[in-house]
């Protein structure tokens, strides 16, 4: 266990983004692993894997709401030094995480098919992206386990361990893809089931290897089996802190499912581009994420402390740390957006479908990054309904009129990116006055106190 309510907390950020960062960048390789081989075999099937791989929002939604949950439960127990109730917590979300595997291979497999034949643009990239969705449903559904582990560590201030078994992960995917998708020593190509499969044993390695980090090494919160049987009081309050962050997640699915369905019109080679130019866009905003991540268990720890100064000061230097690190990203994709796409295609009409899509969305990247600063403190304060408020405001502002023009015959894809930009900025005023709110709710009953004396590692 890590204390965070006692150092410098720019000191805790950048540590812990650092290593957060090195993880998710580790985490995000697994699609563009699959991508780089994927590409090789045409636009239908990029088109295909990029249209499945919205389903990983969803699953983001689901896993986020538990992770969430989790870190914030935790670091609260940390921050009031009871390593009892941080390991009730913990133990209660690995029974959680069960029953959504199940729920998950369940409705992953009853729904696959309908999900793809309403956002495909043709039938070969339904067909290409089903495929896909047969050999990364149980990687998505061993998620859940990967999350909570993970999860219970970050609320203890400690990531190294999440960021060596994602490296070990990534070296796994990159080694297995080229042999599933493209046959490689096997002469036996799987194509998109391939690269599905590729990411699910991957992440099958992943979770056994923090499993055996679990029961050899860690003895904050750890494995107790018999706190696994559901106690519905501890459900009720991680679903209550964890249920509108996951649905927040949800919503930037909807946006995406939004923005495929708008670009289907215009056929694979633009549902191709506009993919590539999507997972590109997810790699570059690894840092923001990163800073946002690591600001909820320094922010949780010093809320369960009661350090209401040191809440606040860890919002500051988070928007600080993300400003600056997302505007320097802003200018090298306006520079050299073209030159990222040509990583993953040399077809000219994704190429140019993907850079016009960088060109706009960079906008983004300081709004949004502010918006994962506020929710990450709304997590770290142990509510994330107004989280849940700021997204649907977005979805709201952005899906009425991106279905609308979809429909008018002057429509073009840059329409879309530019009510994407402009719905950002509004999400993140919205954001900041709620949090605003919320530190006078909640941080005004705290009193501003010298930090609790450091107990027992």
């Amino acid at each position: 266990m890590k204390d965070l309510t006692q150092g410098s907390l720019s000191g805790h950020l950048f540590a812990m983004s650092l290593q957060m960062g090195l993880g998710l960048v580790l985490q995000t390789l697994y699609f563009f692993v699959d991508l780089y081989f994927v590409a090789q075999l045409g636009n239908a099937t990029v088109a295909g894997v990029s249209a499945a791989g919205n389903v990983t929002f969803v699953v983001i939604a689901m896993t986020q709401a538990l992770g969430v949950a989790t870190v914030a439960l935790v670091s609260h127990a940390v921050g009031r030094k009871d390593q009892a109730a941080a390991n009730h917590v913990f133990n209660q979300s690995v029974s959680m995480a069960m029953a959504a595997t199940v729920v998950l291979l369940a409705g992953g497999y009853g729904l696959a098919g309908s999900y793809m034949n309403l956002f495909a643009a043709d039938a070969e990239t339904a067909r290409e992206g089903l495929a896909f969705l047969h050999g990364y449903l149980p990687g998505m559904a061993l998620q859940f386990a990967s999350v909570v582990m993970a999860s219970g560590l970050r609320g203890t201030g400690i990531v190294k361990p999440t960021m060596i078994v994602q490296a070990l992960s990534v070296l796994l995917n990159a080694a297995l893809a080229p042999v599933l998708i493209a046959g490689w020593g096997t002469g036996h190509p799987l194509g998109a089931l391939g690269a599905g499969l590729a990411t699910s044993g991957a992440v099958t390695a992943g979770v056994v290897m923090l499993t055996i980090y679990f029961v050899r090494l860690e003895h904050y919160v750890h494995f107790d089996v018999k706190q696994w049987k559901p106690r519905l009081a501890t459900w009720n309050r991680m679903l209550h802190v964890g249920i509108p962050a996951g649905g927040e997640f949800l919503m930037i699915a909807l946006l995406s499912a939004v923005a495929y369905w708008a670009v289907r019109r215009f056929g694979a080679e633009a549902q191709a581009g506009y993919g590539i130019g999507g997972r590109i866009n997810q790699m570059l905003f690894v840092p923001a994420m990163a800073i946002a991540f690591s600001a909820a268990p320094v922010g949780g720890q010093n809320f369960g402390a009661r350090r209401a100064d040191r809440v606040r000061e860890t919002f500051r230097v988070a928007v600080i740390y993300t400003t600056i690190v997302m505007a320097l990203l802003t200018v090298l994709v306006q520079w050299k957006a073209e030159a990222f796409a040509r990583v993953f295609t040399d077809h000219p009409g994704a190429i140019a479908v993907a850079a016009e899509f960088l060109h706009y969305l960079s906008w983004n990247f300081v709004g949004a990054g502010i918006v994962f600063c506020c929710s990450s403190l709304f997590q770290a304060m142990g509510n994330t309904w107004p989280s849940l408020a700021s997204s649907g405001f977005r979805l709201l502002v952005f899906a009425i009129p991106g279905l609308w023009m979809a429909r008018q015959p002057w429509f073009e894809m840059r329409h879309l990116f530019m009510l994407s930009v402009a719905t950002t900025g509004l999400q993140a005023l919205a954001s900041c006055l709620l949090l605003r709110w919320q530190f006078r709710e909640r941080l005004g009953k705290l009193p501003v106190r010298a930090a609790l004396t450091p107990g027992p590692a």
